[in-house]
């Protein structure tokens, strides 16, 4: 892969004397009078009657039920921090491209100049009704937390911060996986976090859902152990994992640890921290662009270990982009009123899963190998694989059926063959 570059970049964005990532192209013919008549005055008026008779029909006679508003105040972009809502903007189109390629759902970026939860949420809440979803973004912690379950107590479509979710539905699989090769019981492993963020506290939570007793989980941040009494640097969602009762550096909380995660900064991990991990450890260092330990050292250190990143370049990338698209496609297409635990959890376990299967030529092809295989370089699926939507939006929409937030019928197989046909054209 070529390295990316300022230069590169920044020409890719104005590519072809087009500014930007996105752009919008109807839906329907508007050739003739009668489509024109048809699409706007005097047509419109009999979908605006219906809507107002039986909201619900928003979905039959509108984009709604395929439509994501990608929301940011851009307090916490991705590694740069807080740059400012406008800044925050080639991510967000980037997000909704990514929803586009990836999943077929029509996406629209909103920066809200705000760094007030409550001015998040009450701009949110009131654009709402004209979305199927709501996926928040670089939205810092701890504000985060609180503006998601603000805004799924007022909303009756998903809402979902990736920043949060998708990283630890990946993590979720990549872990799962991970176990069966160690032969480690989910119940029995000591598991260590560096940072102590959105994206850790989540992936925590997810763990703990997934069967990690909460009381093996050890979290790190900047000021070293999350321990009992804490104070510095604390709020509600970090407390709930604080573990001991005296402050530690993150070097002794490693000792005797079965896996580490990492959600934090570059290079603050030795060999020596990784030496003192137990037999077969699980390693996932993924702060980006530069993991905790850089992989190659990681791998000479500890060739017994199941090693992932945040980076492309090297085996078992955890990367949100097999979550997000995939789980608002099955949310969206049984329209679900959230996306609850049991969809989050599906969703881990249908990349788990899939992650085992033969890997097709044209995934090979796509990343220049010429075999990939279940084992300890692979234990997630690449993000090209073109399978994931098949096999994790239908996970999705089934969880969300059995769990009771799905609002429409569904047959899993009928649903399968119209994804094929609607995305592996």
């Amino acid at each position: 892969m070529s390295p990316i570059d300022k230069e590169s970049a920044l020409r890719y964005h104005q590519l072809d004397g087009k500014p930007g990532k996105l752009s919008i192209h109807p839906s329907k013919p508007l050739e003739t009078q009668l489509d024109l008549g048809l699409a706007y005055t005097p047509g419109v008026a009999y979908p605006v009657l219906e809507i107002e008779r039986d909201p619900t029909l928003a979905y039959d006679y509108t984009a709604k039920g395929n439509l994501v508003a990608v929301i940011s105040n851009g307090t916490a972009i991705l590694g740069l921090g807080h740059r400012g809502a406008l800044a925050s903007k080639p991510v967000m189109e980037g997000k909704a491209v990514l929803f586009k390629k990836f999943a077929d759902i029509d996406s629209i970026d909103i920066e809200v100049d705000s760094t007030d939860p409550e001015t998040v949420i009450a701009v949110t809440s009131a654009i709402g009704a004209s979305f199927g979803g709501i996926n928040l973004e670089d939205i810092r912690s701890p504000e985060c937390f609180y503006i998601e379950e603000r805004l799924k107590s007022m909303l009756d479509i998903p809402v979902f911060h990736d920043d949060q979710h998708g990283t630890a539905i990946i993590l979720g699989a990549a872990l799962t996986n991970a176990l069966e090769i160690t032969g480690k019981r989910i119940d029995g492993i000591k598991v260590v976090f560096s940072g102590a963020g959105a994206a850790a506290v989540a992936s925590a939570r997810h763990l703990v859902r997934m069967g990690v007793p909460r009381e093996h989980i050890w979290m790190c941040d900047i000021k070293g152990l999350v321990y009992q009494g804490r104070q510095e640097e604390m709020f509600p969602e970090k407390a709930v994992f604080a573990q001991g009762e005296r402050p530690a550096k993150l070097a002794e909380v490693m000792t005797g640890a079965d896996v580490f995660i990492g959600l934090s900064a570059a290079n603050i991990v030795t060999p020596e921290m990784l030496q003192s991990m137990n037999l077969t450890p699980v390693i996932f260092a993924m702060a980006n662009p530069d993991p905790e330990i850089g992989y190659t050292l990681a791998k000479q250190t500890r060739p017994d270990a199941v090693i992932g990143t945040g980076r492309s370049d090297f085996p078992n990338q955890v990367n949100n982009l097999l979550g997000f698209p995939f789980i608002f496609r099955g949310a969206l297409d049984v329209r679900a009123s959230t996306i609850n635990d049991e969809m989050k959890i599906a969703a881990s376990r249908a990349l788990a899963a899939l992650a085992r299967e033969p890997v097709p030529e044209d995934v090979l092809k796509a990343y220049g190998l010429c075999h990939i295989e279940f084992g300890i370089d692979y234990v997630v699926p690449k993000p090209l694989d073109r399978r994931v939507c098949l096999w994790e939006a239908p996970a999705v929409a089934q969880a969300a059926i059995e769990s009771g937030v799905a609002r429409i019928p569904f047959d899993l197989e009928k649903y399968r063959a119209s994804l094929e046909a609607r995305l592996l054209k």
